[in-house]
């Protein structure tokens, strides 16, 4: 009774530890749910949901335009900058200015996203500079984006995955190395130890020998 009973405790409990790794599981296609915010001098919005054409699809590759809303109090001289969460696991792409940033050139977000199996590793953005030859074939991006009047104003974001090793070589040789130096430091101890003993008993025989009558023991 009581073995079945730790079975099925057993059970459960590896059920509920899988649970993270199957709900945040993604297959190739499946949209990867975003959210944004936006920040003006110290106006702050809450988290939006970003709907499925705008967000990442794991493992493609893609370029999407995203709408920004004119901010609450703008006037057209301080910056505006923006914060995502990507995926399930909510990771956090950092403040990133995508208007008034001190440059001539429209804004492009640069998002890089880490993957292996159907797990989301990581995810990293910059803004750059949007590559000329995008500019040249959709000049009206450049003309809205300039027009304080035009809102709301479109930014380009462009997803780009990689494949990470389920393997991690890195941090099996870190293990490696760690394993191998505490095995080093053990066998030391060890050989540490055992000569400690040795070094005890030759000096406690070389002690009882050199008290030992010269004649040896005398025999009545």
């Amino acid at each position: 009774m009581e073995t079945s009973r730790k079975s099925r405790v057993a059970s459960v409990f590896i059920f509920l530890i899988s649970l993270p790794s199957v709900s945040l599981a993604y297959r190739p296609g499946d949209i990867v749910p975003m959210s944004k915010k936006g920040q003006y001098h110290s106006s702050r919005t809450a988290w939006h949901d970003m709907i499925g054409k705008h967000c990442p699809i794991f493992a493609v590759n893609r370029e999407v335009l995203i709408p920004i809303a004119k901010p609450t109090g703008y006037t057209g001289t301080d910056p505006y900058k923006l914060s995502f969460q990507v995926g399930k696991e909510k990771l956090l792409i950092p403040w990133l200015f995508v208007i008034n940033r001190k440059s001539s050139e429209v804004p492009m977000i640069d998002v890089h996203l880490r993957y292996s199996g159907s797990d989301l590793h990581g995810v990293t953005a910059k803004v750059i500079d949007m590559p000329h030859h995008y500019v040249e074939t959709h000049p009206e991006i450049r003309q809205q984006f300039w027009d304080p009047q035009h809102w709301p104003k479109h930014i380009l974001i462009r997803y780009t995955w990689k494949e990470q090793s389920e393997i991690d070589v890195s941090s099996g040789f870190y293990v490696l190395f760690g394993s191998g130096l505490m095995l080093s430091f053990i066998l030391s101890i060890y050989i540490l130890q055992s000569s400690r003993d040795k070094l005890a008993r030759f000096v406690r025989e070389t002690v009882a020998e050199s008290s030992m009558p010269a004649g040896g023991v005398a025999k009545g």
